[in-house]
């Protein structure tokens, strides 16, 4: 298992990564079901919404497993999950967009909770995808940093955004998913802000 963190190669993440959009993307090319866009719509956005969590889960497992290379591997490859985060955001969207195939529907379908807060996180989502190369790293400086923070908002509205469907049936499943990487950040917090520290003489 060790080796296996030290050695995998990005080729072969991004080749796993992409496993679940090939299969999603030749069922909506071949399948003849008229309803299969509404079919994949859910499927895609949970897809992206697992890889934001265990993303985002990394630091604070970092921290809490001192010495095991697993969440080490997971901050090296980051920047990995986070636009594979995005790629199925945006798959999610375009099957959103043509299950409804109606620019009126989608209009009167805005202002809805679990609607408006999924289109502001992919908003967000979009620079921080188009800046995760090398070279925006190095020419944005500390701003490359400040800019990735806006993840937490994004995760914060995809958490809503999914709790909120159906008249907020999708709570149980979005709190069940997103539950780890909230009581991990629970711990980052305490353990820089509230744990108790030894008293300088």
């Amino acid at each position: 298992m060790q080796r296996f963190f030290t050695f995998t190669s990005p080729y072969l993440l991004w080749l796993v990564l992409a496993i679940p959009a090939i299969g999603m993307t030749f069922d909506a090319l071949t399948s003849t079901n008229p309803r299969v866009f509404h079919i994949l719509v859910h499927p895609s956005g949970e897809t992206s919404a697992r890889l934001l969590i265990i993303l985002m889960m990394a630091t604070p497992l970092a921290m809490l497993l001192k010495g095991w290379r697993g969440p080490q591997w997971l901050k090296r490859n980051r920047r990995y999950l986070g636009v594979a985060s995005f790629g199925y955001a945006l798959m999610h969207t375009v099957f959103y967009l043509l299950d409804n195939a109606s620019l009126a529907t989608i209009l009167d379908e805005l202002p809805r909770l679990y609607i408006w807060t999924g289109w502001i996180a992919f908003l967000i989502f979009v620079p921080l995808a188009l800046t995760s190369m090398d070279y925006f790293v190095r020419k944005m400086g500390t701003w490359w940093k400040w800019l990735q923070r806006w993840t937490y908002a994004a995760a914060v509205l995809t958490l809503v955004h999914w709790a909120a469907l159906h008249n907020w049936n999708g709570l149980a499943p979005a709190m069940i998913h997103f539950g780890p990487l909230i009581a991990l950040e629970a711990y980052r917090v305490w353990y820089w802000y509230l744990r108790p520290r030894p008293q300088v003489a």
